[in-house]
């Protein structure tokens, strides 16, 4: 069957990964407030998402049988703390302090939801990722770019701070937003074809 996906993230790095592997979403993000009720990060990211693919559900996905709603949410955590997007450019340093020269995880809850039957998926993926030591200045370079600044944890894997990671442990695309290749092998396992 044809597959309609109806991505709940104006992200456009997320909408990427799904046109990498053949997907075209329509994209109708949520509006949704988010409300994290767990400091646990693999827990706010899945409530996270599936607070999200809910509110788009409930509001696009009437009459729309064959498609999935994709709702997902990612986190930066550091010994367990949460790190969220940079408010300014100081906040964006100290995040990037607390990563340098180190290992921290990056989660990305996703929530499924098939319209035809009204199944609903909830998973998260975790990946550790390893950040090279790190100077004031190289730091305050890269925060320069602007780029860290509407990013989970104050940096793009896929961009500049490409240059200050050592190694990853676990789904690279995960780390980007979204683990496309789990998205895919349940799309799949429910009977779904890609590339058709």
């Amino acid at each position: 069957m044809d597959i309609q996906i109806i991505l709940a993230s104006a992200s456009p790095r997320r909408r990427e990964l799904l046109h990498q592997v053949g997907l075209k979403p329509e994209i109708m993000p949520s509006h949704v407030e988010e409300v994290i009720a767990s400091t646990e990060p693999e827990q706010a990211v899945k409530e996270l998402s599936r607070q999200k693919a809910e509110d788009v559900a409930s509001r696009y996905a009437h009459g729309r049988n064959q498609a999935v709603v994709v709702g997902a949410d990612t986190v930066v955590a550091v010994e367990g703390r949460i790190l969220g997007k940079p408010g300014t450019k100081e906040e964006a340093i100290e995040m990037l302090g607390l990563l340098q020269g180190r290992t921290h995880q990056v989660y990305t809850g996703v929530t499924m939801i098939f319209c035809a039957d009204g199944e609903r998926l909830t998973f998260a993926e975790k990946t550790d990722v390893l950040v090279s030591p790190m100077t004031r200045g190289q730091m305050e370079d890269y925060v320069a770019t602007g780029e860290p600044m509407d990013k989970a944890g104050a940096y793009g894997i896929q961009g500049c701070f490409a240059a200050y990671i050592l190694g990853i442990r676990g789904d690279y695309n995960n780390v980007v937003g979204l683990p496309v290749g789990r998205v895919c092998r349940e799309l799949m396992a429910r009977g779904w074809r890609l590339y058709v």
